[in-house]
């Protein structure tokens, strides 16, 4: 949590008297100190320091350079510290910078820790205006589970009565800075009540990586087990990212790790016997003392997808150093569009499901953005809709006067609207808004917006930032009254209801960023992983990866999949396919090979289009807008890419969705995951039906839609289909106007029959 606090200035006698007592104490100190508060020098930095763990700023949430402003600004993040750690060595590499009218008698720059002073820094002249740099030596007892960094600025740029917001009280603290602990490992007790601890810790904001070993046959049942695991820690680690390296039969050296064990498999350093029903289970590592390892056993791999399915469905429901599961039921399958992670798409929700309560208020004239997560289904469809119901109702404090003060709405960082807030000079006509001014003198407001559908990214944010005018009220009058409030109202809603599920396929696009459309059924049980027989390790750890990948979209595991050998059809109707493998491990991809874009099949054949040229890597609401059409084709007997990603409509199923992962040895397999993965060292996406990986770079060959995923309804559709194709809508004129014209004819005919008959 990042904030920010303005402070309050004082009357002329106490400031003044205020200056006096701060010279004194800084020329005592100086005088008859024999040893400072926080000794910052340059032996500091050559005290012996081996840091386990190193985090900038910026990687703590701070993802702007820290701007202290006022004669009391400050500006923090938050970091923990794991379960199984204590901290023994705690330090600050710090990069900022200062304005050069401060007083160096009157400022500093304090780092506190838990809003307790870790160290005061002085701010000469001689360094004021360039960048400096401190190694803060920062006490390991200030340091607990939950933690956070304060950096303050103590600023006065004269001895007499200042503006409190002036200018030139200033300082900038570079994100880049960089925060070194020292830990020492702690035993944590062998106890199944701890889960998910030791193996993810949520206080740990680095990406996961948790080995899994596999001890005896690795069949469906038990690739179906080990993806259960899988996406329940993806699911777990959110934002963080999870990989899960594979062993097959040889425990890690060090660290935690999961075990799957079948039958009567032994591993060498295991201690564990043979079992004859589903067991879960926590042991020490034998190559590692602080290590764990969840064993999770079954005497054949039913009973092993048994255990793991309980783990991952009442893991709080364990506790002691092993469980046996006796039955394990499912109460109520699982819906379309019901991922718990998915904001969701048929009902009104309100604000407060999304957010914290105590995150929905904000204090002060300057406070921090309230930030509500939204994350939307990615096939909502947007053509000629006016954007996404948002009924906010928010609380503020009126000011006594003010000109400009707003609640500015902004989605992503885009602004979209700003809202006045009324003083209450404003407002005194206003009798009825005065009187529902409440009990602690807020008044409640409430506004009905449109948010643009595509200004909402799947993963998106809604913003809300309340700005507060700063009066001024002349030379030693100017005050900061710490007496600003700001509220969003929990019952605020947010309605995407009114929108259908329809999107053109294929979209590699929607596969990275939430696993679609695989994860339409949070459960993942409408998909079928299609593995070769003989997969190795490489392959089941990209596998494992995707797997998690989806729990983090949706927050659920995926207790529904299945893994099959795709050697008969019948196992692949009805279901949207993943596959795994090459032209050489994967049979399916020999058979299907007239319908890939791209074949690795001894010779290497890719189909181009114009998306390589675009400029834009995004895709546009209207559909015709993403249409590549392949215009030529290559065939490459050596020297080609052997990593790719391809989607196209399942040739037994119509209307399902087949997304190909194809990669080549055990570098290749890394190389597709990371590209998924994304990050900052890939300039562009993966996305259109064909990408291709090649190290850090992804190029998307072909965008050619070829089929449609969802349901319109058939006057919806008939209107869409029209707007698409303008000699179908001709057509249907046409045949309007002919129907019309051929029923008016008949109508007229048989007036005129009547009246002869009547003369």
């Amino acid at each position: 949590m990042i904030s920010f606090h303005s402070g309050s200035s004082i009357t002329r006698a106490l400031f003044a008297l205020s200056s006096v007592l701060a010279l004194a104490v800084s020329a005592y100190v100086q005088a008859d100190s024999e040893e400072p508060i926080a000794e910052i020098s340059d032996d500091t930095a050559q005290v012996e320091f081996e840091p386990s763990y190193s985090a900038t700023l910026r990687q703590l949430g701070a993802n702007y350079v820290m701007n202290l402003r006022g004669i009391e600004g400050s500006d923090s993040v938050s970091f923990d510290i794991r379960a199984d750690q204590v901290v023994t060595g705690a330090r600050l590499n710090l990069e900022y910078s200062y304005s050069p009218a401060l007083i160096p008698e009157l400022s500093q720059l304090n780092v506190m820790v838990n809003d307790q002073l870790a160290a005061s820094l002085p701010l000469p002249r001689e360094g004021a205006g360039s960048l400096q740099q401190e190694l803060v030596q920062i006490p390991p007892h200030l340091i607990t589970e939950f933690n956070r960094l304060t950096l303050q600025l103590i600023g006065h740029y004269t001895m007499q009565c200042e503006d409190p917001l002036h200018s030139s009280l200033w300082a900038k603290v570079s994100n880049e800075s960089r925060l070194d602990l020292s830990t020492t490992p702690l035993i944590l007790a062998n106890d199944l009540a701890l889960l998910p601890l030791p193996f993810f810790d949520p206080r740990d904001r680095r990406e996961l990586e948790l080995p899994f070993v596999f001890g005896g046959p690795r069949d469906s049942h038990t690739l179906e087990a080990a993806g259960a695991v899988a996406s329940w820690f993806g699911a777990l680690a959110s934002y963080r990212g999870a990989r899960f390296p594979v062993s097959i039969d040889e425990l890690p050296q060090q660290g935690s790790a999961v075990v799957m064990l079948v039958g009567e498999h032994r591993l060498t350093g295991l201690d564990s016997e043979p079992v004859d029903y589903p067991t879960l289970s926590v042991q020490s590592n034998p190559n590692d003392p602080y290590g764990k390892l969840l064993v999770i056993a079954g005497r054949d791999s039913q009973q092993l997808k048994q255990a793991a399915h309980a783990l991952v469905s009442g893991s709080r429901a364990l506790s002691g150093t092993s469980a046996r599961i006796d039955q394990l039921v499912v109460l109520q399958p699982r819906k379309p569009y019901d991922a718990p992670n998915w904001l969701p798409s048929d009902r009104p929700v309100q604000l407060g499901e999304l957010l914290e309560l105590r995150r929905m208020s904000v204090s002060g004239y300057d406070p921090g953005t309230i930030s509500v997560p939204l994350r939307l289904p990615p096939d909502l469809f947007n053509w000629r809709e006016k954007g996404v119901p948002l009924h906010l109702k928010y609380r503020y404090t009126p000011q006594q006067q003010s000109t400009n003060s707003s609640l500015l709405v902004s989605v992503s960082g885009k602004f979209l609207k700003s809202l006045p807030l009324p003083s209450l000079e404003k407002l005194q006509d206003e009798q009825s808004t005065m009187a529902r001014l409440g009990g602690d003198d807020s008044l409640l407001r409430e506004t009905h917006l449109l948010l643009p559908l595509d200004s909402l990214p799947v993963q998106s944010a809604l913003q809300l930032r309340f700005m507060y005018d700063y009066i001024k009220q002349g030379e030693c009058r100017d005050i900061i009254i710490d007496n600003m409030r700001g509220t969003i109202e929990p019952d605020s809603t947010i309605d995407i209801s009114g929108y259908r599920h329809f999107i053109a396929m294929p979209n590699l696009g929607v596969f990275q960023n939430s696993g679609f459309p695989f994860t339409r059924m949070a459960d993942l049980s409408e998909t079928a992983l299609v593995m070769p027989l003989d997969a190795g390790g490489a392959e089941i750890s990209a596998m494992l990866e995707i797997l998690g990948r989806f729990g983090e979209s949706t927050g659920l595991p995926a207790t529904g999949v299945s893994v099959v050998s795709g050697e008969a059809d019948e196992q692949l109707r009805d279901r949207d396919l993943l596959v795994f493998g090459s032209a050489a491990s994967q049979p399916l991809l020999q058979r299907w090979a007239q319908y890939l874009p791209a074949a690795l099949d001894g010779q290497a054949r890719f189909e181009f289009s114009d998306l390589v040229h675009q400029v834009r890597t995004w895709f546009a609401g209207d559909s015709r807008a993403n249409l590549r059409q392949a215009r030529n084709s290559l065939t490459l007997g050596s020297g080609s890419v052997n990593n790719y990603l391809a989607g196209f409509e399942s040739p037994v199923s119509s209307g399902r969705s087949v997304v190909v992962v194809a990669a080549r040895g055990e570098e290749g397999w890394r190389e597709v995951t990371a590209a998924l993965r994304g990050g900052e060292d890939f300039e562009q996406s993966v996305q259109g039906s064909l990408a291709v990986v090649n190290g850090k770079r992804i190029h998307s060959l072909v965008a050619e839609e070829q089929y449609f995923v969802g349901e319109l309804g058939w006057f919806r559709y008939l209107q869409w289909l029209l707007s698409r194709h303008l000699g179908l809508m001709l057509l249907a004129t046409a045949l309007g106007v002919l129907l019309a014209s051929l029923l008016l004819f008949v109508s007229l005919r048989a007036r005129a029959r009547a009246r002869l008959k009547v003369n």
